[in-house]
């Protein structure tokens, strides 16, 4: 669908919307907050999958000029997807899922555990050799880090197995920076709010840093190794997830570069953030586009839109609409808090939304339930111009953190 151009009382900015409901007035305001930035860029794009967030609403995509805002990035610094399409046909799962579940579950580590010893190439990963220079609040974090980078970390985190339409297997999953990302972003965001007079700002939680300053500077620093550490952190583990893929079934799955003229066994590989900045061109001038729950849908580009565990996922290229500055959905976003699904949903609930996929069905996860959730299917439908979807996935495994 095209967007919407939202009339918000108070808003100094157009807000350009994918979303096909009407918003509350908490919405409202956060977003009537935003568009009284003075660094803001152009316009705020809302994503069709967009809620409540902290200081700006998860699903918005926010441009601005010689600036950017550390809570508007949020905590979990670089969370995103990565996805790799295998050669194989659903047969090799038979009689397998449960076993593959907890296998999985021993490969990785998930909610708040970590490795006894760093994993895999995790200790020679080339960003320690500058993590003297992040930020000194985290010093003594650097060993955590280290035995978190290739962990999944909870909340909505997971690792799924899928299945497209046409049978493939598939191998997903979801993280991000894990504690490090969060200490990070905690710290510069408390810095941020220091530098303002903060009943001068639309919302506190705008606090901004100023390209050429020095706070910029050890936050621009800070953020890119965050980054990098989570792309790193879903890499590891893939590899590991494959190995396990190939351990349970006698298979020869890889997805290094291709060698001696043959091609590489996975037929697709994805890896992308959707709660980060970039600097990238738009409207013929360079711009910091936070994407937050949002991801790069420029002109052919790759990218992946979960469901909840129980709905569909969609593997998408980008269509490179620059209203929405080349951004699409990161998923289907919630639509109720964890508290009120926790309060409105049982286990049995659980169970009936999750049949047939092999999964944890406990108290533990009940927030996480698909009804919880906005219906991926309406949220694809509303950014048909924003997205050409390449493949239709549905899980048959599901592991939460």
């Amino acid at each position: 669908m095209p967007y919407n151009k939202l009339n918000i009382s108070g808003a100094k900015s157009d807000v350009l919307s994918w979303v096909n409901h009407g918003l509350d007035h908490l919405e409202e305001s956060m977003l009537r907050n935003v568009s009284r930035l003075p660094c803001l860029y152009k316009h705020v794009a809302l994503m069709p999958d967009a809620h409540l967030g902290k200081g700006s609403m998860v699903g918005s995509v926010i441009a601005t000029k010689d600036a950017v805002i550390p809570a508007t990035v949020g905590v979990d610094i670089g969370c995103g997807m990565m996805a790799v399409k295998t050669p194989f046909k659903s047969g090799i799962l038979d009689r397998k899922m449960a076993g593959f579940r907890h296998e999985i579950e021993r490969a990785i580590p998930v909610g708040f555990n970590a490795y006894k010893e760093s994993v895999d190439e995790a200790s020679r990963w080339d960003g320690w050799e500058t993590f003297d220079d992040l930020h000194d609040g985290v010093q003594d974090r650097k060993r955590k880090a280290m035995v978190q980078l290739g962990t999944l970390g909870g909340g909505n985190h997971f690792i799924e197995v899928c299945l497209d339409t046409e049978d493939n297997v598939w191998l997903m999953l979801h993280s991000g920076s894990r504690n490090i990302g969060k200490e990070l972003a905690e710290r510069h965001i408390a810095t941020a709010k220091s530098l303002h007079r903060l009943n001068e700002l639309p919302s506190p939680d705008l606090a901004y840093f100023i390209h050429g300053t020095d706070e910029f500077k050890a936050y621009w620093h800070d953020l890119e190794w965050a980054q990098k550490y989570a792309m790193k952190n879903r890499e590891i583990m893939m590899t590991r997830l494959i190995r396990s893929f190939n351990r349970m079934f006698g298979s020869e799955l890889d997805i290094g570069p291709k060698t001696k003229g043959q091609r590489p066994k996975a037929d697709v590989v994805v890896n992308c953030h959707h709660n980060y900045v970039a600097i990238e061109e738009h409207f013929g001038e360079d711009v910091y586009v936070t994407r937050k729950g949002a991801i790069n849908a420029e002109e052919g580009r790759y990218g992946i839109i979960p469901g909840s565990m129980g709905a569909k996922s969609f593997i998408i290229k980008g269509l490179g609409n620059p209203q929405s500055f080349n951004s699409c959905s990161h998923g289907a976003g919630r639509k109720m808090s964890r508290t009120k699904a926790k309060a409105k949903y049982t286990i049995d609930d659980l169970q009936k939304q999750t049949a047939g996929v092999e999964c944890r069905k406990d108290k533990g996860v009940v927030d996480e339930i698909p009804g919880a959730y906005k219906d991926i299917e309406e949220v694809m439908r509303a950014q048909n111009d924003l997205v050409e979807i390449v493949a239709e996935l549905k899980q048959v495994i599901c592991v939460k953190g």
